[in-house]
């Protein structure tokens, strides 16, 4: 199939390439001409033919909604535009009818599997009309991984990225219980070597997964993780998963605890722990322990 790609940062150019080696015809273009196949978005739609399927892979919210208004007015009757970055899936019900005025139809496709999609495949959970499936699922079947799994149409607009959301925030817990179990690991002297016992849950344990073998990868470049910060930044989809329990009433715990975690991360100093430690200090006179970069009352800042 021919398809167009806008967007070709780290995701965007390896699903390219992947798409290229599956022999279909892709036309990239981004802001960057240095790995554009065009100069511009109108010159990507002149080279393609009716109907077109654009696939979108640049960054969520106004990136995303300027370019797709940009293509509503490009694109023509029966053309399909398909949103595979990280949007919230609120989003995706008015980009599906920006897109249908025009009588364009629009699929929303969380999208899976980082650096190394380009190799193993990519696992993608789309939402849409059955017909604007169709009309992408060459693309689809080129780009998920090799087997039976790794594909899904989840449901009407908007299912796609509630279902990557849902993985997402999924992912944020699985990796917060392996992180605690790695510093627990780390602060006793009882294990010799923590880096060999994450090395062998990856055969035969319940808990191995890829996000294990991603992480015995990381420790055996950096024993201890000495070269990195312990500061984790969010991406959004853990809140959007959050605020979704609390709009359905459903508990999650784990993946809110994990995405608090992040939050305090981000803390050199908390001042809840201050707040909580001047209080016990308060009530039973129990002992604070002083900062010792504060400036003394009695005297001055330098």
């Amino acid at each position: 199939m021919e398809i167009g790609l806008v967007g070709l940062g780290k995701m965007g150019a390896n699903m390219r390439e992947r798409l290229r080696a599956a022999d279909h015809t892709v036309v990239g273009y981004d802001h960057n001409p240095e790995v554009s196949d065009v100069d511009s978005l109108e010159a990507m739609v002149a080279q393609m033919s009716r109907p077109r399927v654009v696939w979108v892979m640049v960054p969520a919210g106004a990136p995303t909604r300027a370019v797709i208004a940009e293509l509503a007015k490009l694109l023509d009757d029966g053309d399909v535009v398909v949103d595979g970055g990280n949007s919230r899936w609120t989003d995706d019900v008015t980009s599906a009818q920006t897109l249908a005025e025009r009588g364009i139809g629009f699929v929303d496709c969380g999208v899976s599997g980082g650096v190394w999609g380009r190799t193993n495949g990519y696992a993608l959970m789309c939402g849409g009309t059955a017909e604007d499936v169709a009309k992408v699922q060459p693309a689809f079947d080129a780009l998920k991984p090799e087997g039976e799994f790794g594909f899904v149409h989840a449901g009407k607009v908007g299912a796609g990225h509630f279902a990557k959301m849902v993985h997402n925030g999924i992912e944020y817990g699985v990796m917060q219980a392996y992180a605690e179990g790695y510093e627990l690991l780390e602060a006793t002297d009882i294990v010799d070597n923590v880096t060999d016992v994450f090395r062998s849950w990856r055969e035969g344990t319940v808990i191995r997964s890829w996000l294990l073998d991603l992480l015995v990868s990381a420790l055996e470049e950096d024993q201890g993780l000495e070269k990195i910060k312990g500061y984790a930044d969010d991406s959004g989809e853990g809140r959007w998963t959050v605020e979704a329990a609390i709009d359905n009433a459903v508990p999650m715990p784990a993946i809110a605890a994990a995405l608090f975690a992040r939050f305090a991360s981000r803390q050199e100093d908390s001042p809840a722990m201050k707040a909580i430690a001047a209080m016990r200090n308060q009530f039973g006179g129990h002992a604070v322990h002083p900062d010792a970069h504060a400036v003394r009352p009695d005297t001055e800042a330098p």
